[in-house]
């Protein structure tokens, strides 16, 4: 079985029944990382199995600190065996260390999980805050703008994402940038 299937295929198993919207929103950020295949060379098909992968840490059955970025990456490590690369992109994934920070923990998710290539990062991110919570593409700004009010803006969540908000628009301004360089070299 390749990455990507693997992939799906445990993170259907995690998210499907017990999390519906999750699932539905983790297939639109998988498809939207696939998207960026040409910016993304031979680490396609890693960014996307862990799209697919990055919201497995709100499944009731792995969900231990409440910190889906932290259980998602720990069930990977220590029950999967997964990619260590993975595993890496799922716990740092859209800001992560920021809200680990409100809630207490970011010492246990930076001394515990290097970061990815800022590559990486930036794509997953934009493939995270550019998919609803119901899969579709999105805006970063609305997508932003979503998370407050459905969270609030004086909940962890609510805090967190304001606070990665220059961030998150950064990075998709860094995405668009070297998704049109890539796009303009590319033969007729």
């Amino acid at each position: 079985m390749g990455l990507t299937e693997w992939a799906y295929s445990l993170s259907e198993s995690l998210l499907s029944e017990p999390l519906p919207r999750r699932w539905a929103h983790s297939l639109g950020v998988a498809k939207r990382a696939r998207s960026l295949s040409p910016i993304l060379g031979k680490d396609s098909e890693l960014l996307e199995a862990a799209a697919v992968l990055h919201d497995i840490g709100y499944s009731p059955s792995l969900a231990v600190t409440g910190f889906h970025p932290l259980d998602g990456a720990r069930f990977l490590r220590d029950q999967e065996g997964a990619d260590e690369r993975v595993v890496r992109l799922v716990a740092h994934h859209s800001c992560a260390l920021l809200e680990a920070e409100e809630r207490g923990l970011r010492q246990e998710l930076d001394t515990e999980f290097a970061l990815e290539r800022p590559e990486l990062v930036d794509a997953l991110i934009v493939s995270d805050m550019t998919t609803t919570p119901y899969g579709e593409h999105t805006t970063p700004a609305a997508r932003l703008d979503e998370i407050v009010q459905r969270y609030g803006p004086d909940t962890i969540v609510g805090r967190f994402i304001q606070r990665a908000a220059p961030e998150i628009h950064a990075a998709n301004e860094r995405v668009e940038l070297r998704m049109a360089a890539a796009v303009g070299a590319q033969p007729m």
